[in-house]
C-alpha cells in the first residue's frame, strides 16, 4: 500500500518550510547575503542543517525563494497603486514613493534585494521582477500618454530609464551605515519621485 502523508505530517513539513524561509529573510534583514549562510538559517530556525535540503535543493535556491517573495510583495504593492483611481502622474508618483519609502524603512534588506552581489540562480529572480515592475511603470506611462497628460513617448523605454533611475538612486542611500532620519529620508523619497516625473511630464513638469 503506498504510503500516504497524514494531515499532520503535512502541516508540519509546511511549517519547517516556512521557518526556514523566516530565518532566512531575517539574516538576510540583518546582514545581507553574505551573512545568510545556510548553517546560520538552520540554527535560526531550529532545525538540521540537511533538513533545509529537503525542502531546497541548495542554498542558492533557498534564498532565490526568499527574493521571490519579497520582491513579488513590493511588485503587489506598485502593481495596486498602479489599478487605482486618479491621474497616471498621480499613480506614477504614488507607486515610486512607496516603493522608495518601503525600501528606506528596511535598507538593509532592500539593499541586499537590490544590489549585493549574488549567485546568479538569485541575479535571475532579481532581473525577473525588475522587469516585472518595469512593465507595471510601462502601464502606467502608456495611460498618460493616451490620456495626453504626458507627451508623446516610448513607454517601454520611459519605464526602463524610470527603474534604472529609481533603483540607482536609492543605492547610495541605502548604503549608508548612519540611520535615516525622517526628514533626509522624507528628503531622498521626494527627490526621486521629482526626478521621475520631470522625465516623463510635459516640458519637465506634472501638469
Amino acid at each position: 500500500m503506498a504510503y500516504r502523508r497524514t494531515e499532520q505530517i503535512e502541516a508540519r513539513l509546511a511549517d519547517n518550510r516556512q521557518r526556514i524561509l523566516r530565518a532566512a529573510r531575517q539574516l538576510i534583514a540583518d546582514g545581507g547575503f553574505q551573512e545568510a549562510q545556510v548553517v546560520a538559517v538552520a540554527h535560526a530556525a531550529g532545525v538540521a542543517t540537511g533538513t533545509i535540503y529537503r525542502y531546497f535543493p541548495s542554498g542558492a535556491d533557498l534564498f532565490a525563494e526568499v527574493l521571490r517573495i519579497i520582491c513579488q510583495r513590493e511588485l503587489d504593492v506598485v502593481s495596486s497603486i498602479a489599478r487605482t483611481g486618479g491621474s497616471a502622474a498621480e499613480r506614477l508618483a504614488a507607486a515610486v514613493r512607496a516603493f522608495s519609502s518601503r525600501a528606506l524603512r528596511a535598507r538593509r534588506l532592500a539593499y541586499a534585494i537590490i544590489v549585493e552581489p549574488v549567485d546568479p540562480e538569485i541575479d535571475e529572480v532579481r532581473l525577473e521582477y525588475r522587469r516585472a515592475q518595469w512593465r507595471v511603470f510601462e502601464s502606467i506611462i502608456a495611460d498618460g500618454i493616451a490620456l495626453e497628460e504626458f507627451p508623446p513617448q516610448n513607454a517601454r523605454a520611459s519605464a526602463g530609464c524610470l527603474v534604472g533611475a529609481l533603483l540607482e538612486g536609492l543605492v547610495a542611500p541605502l548604503s549608508q551605515n548612519a540611520p535615516v532620519g525622517d526628514e533626509s529620508e522624507g528628503a531622498v523619497v521626494e527627490a526621486v519621485v521629482d526626478f521621475v516625473l520631470r522625465g516623463v511630464s510635459w516640458k519637465g513638469e506634472n501638469r
